[in-house]
């Protein structure tokens, strides 16, 4: 039985390890110290737990974390790769490598949805390396749509008036 709830204080150290996990770099990925406090990244999971911050679990009958998603909102001084403006929050999700290929993920990402939408967000958006061609397929499966490109990555964004 899989539940998902919001994160607790105690488990942010398992929110960055998914917050690692959900780097796609397919060859010679630097360590987690060192990759989340690179200056373009260290922006995700710096002072954890501000305003517009929210994380959700997905854990096992047994109490086991499986997975996360979250969000986090940035403004025009310091925006993420999905930036789209200061009002939508940015996502990210990842699931364990054991969980992988459950649907873990698609629920984390139906569950975070519902989540901002009660939270009074007007959308959601997301950076992916087109690469990932399997993430990129849930999310537009989820109803995410291509908006435009931010290096060497796809922004897409979810639009709650749809």
């Amino acid at each position: 039985m899989l539940k998902i709830r919001n994160i607790k204080e105690s488990e942010i150290e398992f929110l960055k390890d998914m917050m690692y996990e959900s780097i796609h770099i397919p060859e010679n990925k630097p360590p987690k110290e060192e990759l989340l406090n690179l200056p373009h990244l260290k922006k995700y999971n710096e002072n954890w737990g501000r305003a517009g911050d929210r994380a959700l679990l997905a854990e096992d009958s047994d109490g086991n974390p499986l997975g996360a998603a979250w969000y986090r909102l940035f403004n025009e001084q310091n925006k993420g790769y999905g930036y789209v403006d200061s009002f939508t929050p940015e996502l990210g999700i990842a699931v364990s490598p054991e969980a992988r290929g459950m649907g873990i993920g698609s629920l984390l990402m139906k569950a975070l949805i519902e989540r901002a939408k009660d939270d009074g967000f007007k959308g959601l958006s997301l950076s992916v390396d087109p690469h990932n061609e399997q993430a990129v397929h849930v999310y537009k499966k989820l109803g995410f749509e291509e908006c435009g490109l931010s290096g060497t990555s796809v922004t897409m964004v979810y639009d709650f008036a749809e």
